[in-house]
């Protein structure tokens, strides 16, 4: 079994070897740490009749991993000089597609269709997939975004996030954000563990996590999405402010209208925007339908 130096001599030697290096600007710090390894894709709990999207595989590391695993592993990698190394070490892999391209431009459900020949032998079935990634930090909320509001959602995502964008995901009233509503209203999600950035190459200036969002059947709450949304922006515009004061201001509206909403659903007009649960917004935003407003 690979040590963690091993992997760091095995990726240096690679970078060396194609006259590369780490491209800062897409967020790219190799995965070195074994254990990690392993904790990533044991996490995903797959199986012979998974299909896994890989987002960022860079070297292969663990698209190796993942291949042995699964029934069948597409990866994405926007630097096109890495998908050429992609594709020689995993090239004895029969079960792996490697595509050269933007992950947000890239609809899943359009994407395993045109895998259908291959997958239809692993799933047996209607299609479903998983995804499982080191995400570079910079796009991890467009990826988590991007996955859960497709019209093809993955059954469960395991993902390297940084530490504190993994906090404020699983986070509960008195710390909700935008982001943890904009996750948990798709999907559960869980730290499995915290990585040090000394499991990197090139080490990162912050901590990781290793995140895990299974994803419900349907949405947490009974509401059109695009209103239900455009409310919660609106609460938090000024999240530090009283919650009926910010969506006054967000949504453009009498502070008196707002306040008869909240009185309705019986939420204190000083509260703030980040000690709402989901629910709460939920009710708020029937109100605000009832008003109109859900148009």
């Amino acid at each position: 079994m690979l040590k963690a130096e091993s992997l760091l001599a095995q990726t240096k030697g690679q970078l060396r070897r194609f006259d590369l290096r780490a491209r800062k600007g897409l967020g790219q710090h190799f995965l070195i740490d074994e254990g990690v390894l392993k904790l990533l894709a044991s996490s995903a709990e797959l199986t012979a009749s998974d299909v896994v999207i890989e987002v960022g595989p860079g070297l292969g590391v663990l698209s190796r991993e993942l291949a042995s695993r699964a029934g069948w592993l597409v990866t994405i990698e926007l630097d096109n000089r890495l998908v050429i190394i992609l594709k020689k070490n995993l090239a004895h892999f029969l079960n792996v597609t490697v595509i050269n391209g933007d992950v947000l431009k890239i609809d899943p459900a359009a994407l395993l269709q045109r895998e259908q020949a291959g997958l239809s032998m692993v799933t047996g079935g209607p299609l479903h997939y998983k995804v499982v990634a080191n995400l570079p930090y910079y796009i991890t909320s467009a990826v988590l975004r991007h996955f859960l509001e497709a019209s093809l959602r993955p059954r469960v995502m395991v993902v390297m996030v940084q530490k504190e964008v993994a906090q404020a995901i699983v986070a509960g009233p008195g710390r909700m954000s935008l982001l943890s509503i904009s996750v948990q209203f798709y999907a559960k999600p869980e730290v499995i563990d915290y990585v040090p950035a000394r499991c990197f190459y090139p080490p990162p200036e912050v901590d990781s996590a290793l995140l895990k969002v299974v994803s419900y059947p349907g949405p947490a709450v009974a509401v059109d999405r695009d209103s239900f949304f455009r409310m919660v922006r609106a609460g938090f515009t000024a999240s530090r402010k009283q919650i009926c004061n910010s969506l006054a201001h967000g949504l453009g509206l009498p502070k008196d209208e707002v306040l008869s909403w909240l009185v309705r659903v019986g939420i204190a007009p000083q509260r703030r925007a980040e000690t709402l649960a989901l629910e709460e917004w939920a009710e708020l935003w029937r109100v605000f339908a009832q008003a109109g407003g859900g148009e």
